[in-house]
């Protein structure tokens, strides 16, 4: 009997919505890693879209065999996952929850044409804010809430892994440290669980010379902050970091790796904090999110937590749904 494969996921079959320059270098990206075969690329710009899929089709010889191809909605059909970057971009002088409008009246155009296809893979959002955008998106999607996930901070942690990697002239991928909460303004740098290689941060600082404790995470802490304001100013736009952070969520899913790893997703009494998506650490596989990951927070991290959870529920509440 042939199987009726309405529902079935394709799980080497990847959607992107959105080409600008953080859809398009997620395409790129994705592309290279050799993660899927067939990739889709919607745009509300089709000729963006259709130019978007020829030229990374061109590197194709270089890499693994995949399809790349400008589509519709009614492409999404048995993709495993489907990645949302579109939206307004970030400018400079604003902040992530300036974008929220704008970027809410794009997602109720969008994630509606997505159920409509009775889409039941993984939905990645990236677009920001990702935390509120996310909220949004399990709302408006109606898919199981483990299935609908943000970038998250997975961005901001490889940023904060970089700059305590340059300060302690060790191997960034050592280090085990993560930027939990919002992901924008209220983030929250977790010092209280950071380590390298199983070494308390603070101890593994001693053995490398640093012993100004509270200025150096002072100090790193605004710069992994202000790292996307920064870029913003230099160059208009971030699109290269966030693009590796998408194919890094991709990959765990994928190959149902269940990494740990600080993504969006909704919380339900974790440290006192509810009805909103938030990024934690959590373990990612091939239904997206698993369970959370209690990590160890000090009593202090815990309220800047909450008041991060209070500032996106805040926002949110200001924009119907």
């Amino acid at each position: 009997m042939e199987k009726n494969c309405l529902n079935c996921n394709n799980v080497r079959k990847v959607t992107i919505i959105g080409c600008g320059f953080v859809g398009a270098a997620c395409a790129f990206s994705i592309m290279q890693s050799g993660l899927f075969s067939e990739m889709v690329l919607i745009d509300s710009d089709k000729n963006k879209a259709e130019g978007e899929a020829l030229d990374i089709s061109h590197g194709v010889p270089f890499a693994k065999p995949i399809k790349i191809y400008a589509g519709d909605y009614d492409d999404i059909k048995n993709s495993s996952i489907v990645v949302v970057t579109a939206g307004a971009s970030q400018k400079p002088n604003e902040t992530r929850l300036d974008l929220v409008k704008k970027n809410i009246s794009i997602f109720k155009s969008i994630i509606p044409e997505i159920r409509k296809r009775n889409f039941n893979g993984v939905l990645l959002i990236v677009a920001n804010p990702v935390d509120i955008l996310t909220t949004a998106a399990v709302k408006l999607s109606g898919l199981p809430e483990n299935k609908v996930l943000g970038s998250g901070t997975v961005l901001d942690t490889a940023r904060l892994k970089y700059e305590l990697g340059n300060h302690l002239n060790v191997d960034s991928r050592s280090i085990h440290a993560f930027i939990i909460g919002e992901h924008g303004d209220s983030e929250i740098a977790a010092w209280s669980s950071a380590n390298v290689s199983g070494i308390p941060l603070h101890k593994f600082c001693e053995m490398r010379g640093h012993f100004n404790h509270d200025e150096a995470t002072q100090r790193i802490g605004e710069e992994v902050k202000n790292s996307a304001y920064t870029i913003i100013e230099k160059k208009k736009s971030t699109y290269y970091g966030i693009a590796m952070s998408v194919k890094r969520i991709c990959e765990a899913i994928v190959r149902n790796e269940k990494s740990i790893l600080p993504v969006s997703s909704m919380m339900h009494g974790e440290y006192g904090i509810s009805g909103i998506s938030l990024s934690m650490p959590v373990i990612v596989g091939k239904d997206g999110v698993e369970t959370h990951v209690p990590i160890q927070l000090s009593d202090d991290e815990i309220s800047k937590l909450k008041h991060s959870a209070e500032t996106l529920q805040n926002v949110l509440a200001q924009n119907e749904l």
